[in-house]
């Protein structure tokens, strides 16, 4: 054995060892946010009325989720990546990055009308990224507000095009009014936009790849308009799609779990339970975040207890970790196929 397979066994022996894992959220401030961060989530947001996305866990260039407790408090998950890889993805090291995003958003007033590329299509764009397949979760809607997702039976790129120049876009896609609870599955290319009095839960790939074909013809205090990115979205559309309804939630083995979405980007999984049960133990990371209720990690370590959009990342390596519900609970459960 050489001196440098000595070093290398020194630094594996000397890590630390990954437990569950919370981070400070990172909030967003965007023209269509507003305070339900706060008054229905429970996040310490600051003074404004703008509050649009919280992030919860996210490795995508400067935007990094930082650990807010225990022995790694203030590490980046970048940093856990580049020193624990193995211990944090398991059956998934190595990957470049983390692959997931998840945040929450409140859609006070409608964000614009977008689409995202696939993980092809956004390799060419100035600077790549990765694609963006995402699904929503809707905690809370106001009477009367819709969600857009898909284009309406036979729209084409020729009248969408002509209805985005003319202002009248919305005549092109499909709505309905989502029920609490609701899942909208969004693959890449598919497009979507949340209409105003929505609070909703968002796993997605871990990319900032929006382009938005349409906001509302609104302007900002200044009567500027946000920039569009119209030609480069009817580019990546996928005209074939067709409307988008909710998701069917399908039975798993477990009677407390059922699954959501199950695509080659992430598994999305909601439990319903008032006894402990467990989650990981499969040698593969585990993002948890608690919809309603309250739950207790039982990880040996920290023993952190989850309230209502309390979010913890269970690294692949620990074992298979006890979720004790301290009232009937409801939770998120997401992870790589």
């Amino acid at each position: 054995m050489n001196w440098d397979d000595r070093l290398g066994i020194s630094k594996v022996c000397s890590m630390q060892k990954l437990y569950a894992l919370r981070f400070d959220p990172l909030f967003r401030q965007y023209i269509w946010g507003g305070r339900r961060l706060d008054s229905i989530l429970g996040k310490n947001i600051g003074e404004g009325d703008d509050y649009a996305e919280s992030w919860e866990v996210v490795d995508h260039g400067d935007d990094q989720s930082v650990v807010a407790s225990g022995p790694l408090k203030g590490s980046r998950l970048k940093d856990l990546n580049e020193q624990y890889g193995l211990q944090l993805f398991g059956r998934h090291h190595p990957l470049d990055h983390f692959p997931l995003l998840f945040k929450y958003l409140d859609a006070h007033r409608a964000p614009s009308v977008q689409v995202h590329p696939n993980d092809q299509q956004a390799a060419e764009l100035e600077p790549p990224d990765l694609g963006k397949t995402e699904a929503w979760i809707i905690l809370s809607a106001d009477p009367g507000s819709v969600v857009y997702a898909g284009l309406k039976h036979g729209i084409d790129r020729v009248s969408l095009e002509r209805e985005v120049h003319r202002g009248t876009t919305e005549f092109c896609l499909h709505k309905f009014q989502p029920q609490m609870g609701d899942c909208i599955f969004l693959p890449a290319g598919v497009v979507h936009a949340l209409g105003a009095g929505l609070v909703i839960a968002e796993i997605q790939q871990a990319s900032d790849t929006t382009l938005r074909i349409f906001d509302w013809n609104r302007t900002d205090a200044r009567g500027k308009s946000r920039p569009l990115h119209i030609q480069k979205a009817l580019d990546v559309i996928n005209y074939d799609y067709g409307p988008v309804s909710p998701q069917t939630p399908k039975l798993t083995n477990c009677a407390h779990v059922e699954r959501l979405v199950a695509c080659g980007k992430f598994i999305l999984d909601r439990w319903n339970f008032a006894t402990p049960q467990t989650v990981g133990g499969d040698d593969r990371f585990h993002i948890i975040t608690v919809l309603d209720g309250e739950v207790e990690v039982l990880d040996n370590v920290t023993g952190d207890r989850l309230r209502r959009a309390d979010t913890a990342l269970l690294p692949a390596a620990i074992d298979a970790t006890t979720l004790h519900p301290h009232q009937p609970s409801t939770l998120l459960d997401i992870y790589l196929p």
